[in-house]
This record gives C-alpha cells, sequence and structure tokens, in this order.
C-alpha cells in the first residue's frame, strides 16, 4: 500500500481547511445536459409504463441505479474528471460499471426478461453473451482498452468518443454482471462455485490495472498535466496536494482498492450463500417430497 504523504495532506487540507470558496464553486459545477436528463427520464418512465404503472418491490434499485447513472454524469465528479482529475474520472467509471448495471439488472422483474429472452434471436444472443467466459473477457478487455493512453487522451478531445466509452462501460458492466445476477435460474450458467471464481478473477484483473497505473510514469494522460481551467479552480486543486503525479497515483489506488471491493463484497455473498446450500448427502426423503414446492417458491421469487 501507498502512503504517498502528498496525498494524505492533500486529503487533510481539503476536509479541515483548504478552500471552502472553492469546494462551494465545485458545488455548482454540474453539466447540465439536457439529453441525459432526458433519457434518464425516459427509463423510469418506459420502467414504469411496462409495468402497467404499478410498482413491484424492485423498482427502489432500478430507481437507484437511474439515480446514480444521473450523478455519475452530470454531477460536479462529471466535470471535474473531464476537466482536472484522473483520479474523479477513475470514480465515475466505477460507478458505471461496479454500480448502475447491477442495480438495474437487480432492479427489473424476471418475468420482463423472460418476455424478452422468448425471441429466439435475442434468446441466442443472450446464450453468448452471458456466457461467463464472453462476459468476463469482454468487461475486462473494455476496461483494459479504454485506459490505453491514446483512447483514454481520445476521450478527452472528443466529446463523440467520450459517449462511446460511457456506453461500452454500461453495456459491459451489464453484460458481465449479467451471469452472477441472472434473475432466471432456469437459464443461469454460472453456479455458486464459479461465481467465486468468476469475481476472483475479475478483481485480479482489476488489482493489476490499477497497479500499473500507480507506479506508472506520471503525465500518461496530457490533458490532466495542463488542464483547461475553464472553471478557475486549478490553483486550488493544487493547493490540496492533487498534482498530476499524486493524482494519477490516487486513480491507480482508487482501482486498485476500493475497486475491488464490489467484486470481493459479490464472491463473500456467494460463498455464503454455496455454505448454506442444505447438504445433499444428508437429504432425507422429506426433500425429495417437496420439489414442486420448491419450484413454485422460487418461481414467484423470481416474478416479484
Amino acid at each position: 500500500m501507498i502512503t504517498n504523504p502528498a496525498i494524505i495532506s492533500g486529503t487533510d487540507m481539503l476536509l479541515h481547511g483548504g478552500n471552502r470558496d472553492a469546494l462551494a464553486h465545485i458545488g455548482w459545477m454540474w453539466a447540465w445536459e439536457p439529453s441525459i436528463f432526458v433519457g434518464c427520464a425516459l427509463l423510469l418512465l418506459g420502467y414504469t409504463w411496462v409495468q402497467g404503472f404499478r410498482l413491484t418491490g424492485r423498482w427502489p434499485f432500478f430507481t437507484l441505479g437511474v439515480l446514480v447513472l444521473l450523478f455519475a454524469l452530470v454531477s460536479p465528479l462529471h466535470v471535474l474528471g473531464e476537466r482536472y482529475l484522473f483520479s474523479a474520472h477513475m470514480i465515475q467509471h466505477l460507478l458505471l460499471v461496479l454500480a448502475v448495471p447491477p442495480l438495474l439488472l437487480h432492479g427489473t422483474p424476471a418475468w420482463l426478461f423472460r418476455r424478452v429472452l422468448a425471441n429466439p434471436w435475442a434468446s441466442r444472443v443472450e446464450r453468448v453473451l452471458g456466457s461467463p467466459v464472453v462476459a468476463w473477457a469482454l468487461f475486462t478487455v473494455n476496461m483494459w482498452a479504454w485506459h490505453v493512453p491514446a483512447l483514454f487522451n481520445a476521450t478527452l478531445q472528443n466529446h463523440n468518443v467520450h459517449i462511446l466509452e460511457h456506453l461500452l462501460f454500461l453495456v459491459t458492466g451489464t453484460i458481465f454482471w449479467w451471469p452472477v445476477l441472472h434473475p432466471l435460474s432456469e437459464r443461469r450458467q454460472l453456479p455458486l462455485p464459479g461465481v467465486v471464481f468468476y469475481m476472483f478473477l475479475a478483481a485480479a484483473a482489476s488489482s493489476v490495472l490499477g497497479i500499473v497505473l500507480t507506479f506508472a510514469p506520471p503525465g500518461l494522460y496530457p490533458a490532466y498535466v495542463h488542464p483547461d481551467d475553464t472553471y478557475g479552480i486549478l490553483a486550488e486543486i493544487r493547493g490540496w496536494g492533487l498534482w498530476p503525479a499524486v493524482d494519477q497515483q490516487l486513480a491507480g489506488m482508487v482501482m486498485w482498492v476500493p475497486g475491488c471491493v464490489a467484486y470481493v463484497v459479490a464472491a463473500l455473498v456467494a460463498l455464503g450463500r454455496w455454505f448454506a446450500l442444505p447438504d445433499e448427502s444428508e437429504a432425507g426423503p422429506e426433500r425429495e417430497a417437496q420439489p414442486v414446492q420448491a419450484t413454485a417458491i422460487s418461481v414467484r421469487t423470481e416474478e416479484g
């Protein structure tokens, strides 16, 4: 673990001193992009419409997913990440792949997925993209590719490339979480022991990328070395100790440590559920007499 004095002192200034006027200024730096607000509103409206405006117990998860998406794309976090701080950009990326997709998936009722997958073409696509090997590979390759300096710098210079990056993060993030949070037990391809291994590999890939970014020579992304100080807060940011080298280290550490927490938590949950399963060798005749009831409970749970 790195304990860079500049990071520690900068954080201390931010919390206990710093420039409160600059913090207040940053708090108002929202990216008021109408298309994002309209898109999120339509997403919520469509969600309620397909359910006949009768919300089930899953709607808080879906709504929270949309709100996290909105926050990631229009809040001061987005402005800081696009203009000033690689570390802020990294936090935004993690929200797009580790928070939004699982919330949206968990918030969508199983019957809706079943209806969509009744289409043969959609079913074939799901069989391919839902394969754990394919899902993990797409997610990992996409994450690593967008942190290659040439591609990452392109996102900071071209708005359309930046939009494409965010869309691919959301799409591959959803594909990645699909084998883990698959709502249809009859189509699930990844058993609980597999989930543990799947998440272990994801955490390893994330850690390696974080380590590479942390120890890489400063200045991987020139836009953060000499940012366009549109909002006039660069002096305050530098005063907090967030110079380009420190910012790059901090971004690497965000990917390396907190970024792995989601994978570890998911693995631990799967491990706990695995150990909680009844031992088949100890199951008596009474367990064999309950398959129909168990199936009915499973179906009712999925439909909810």
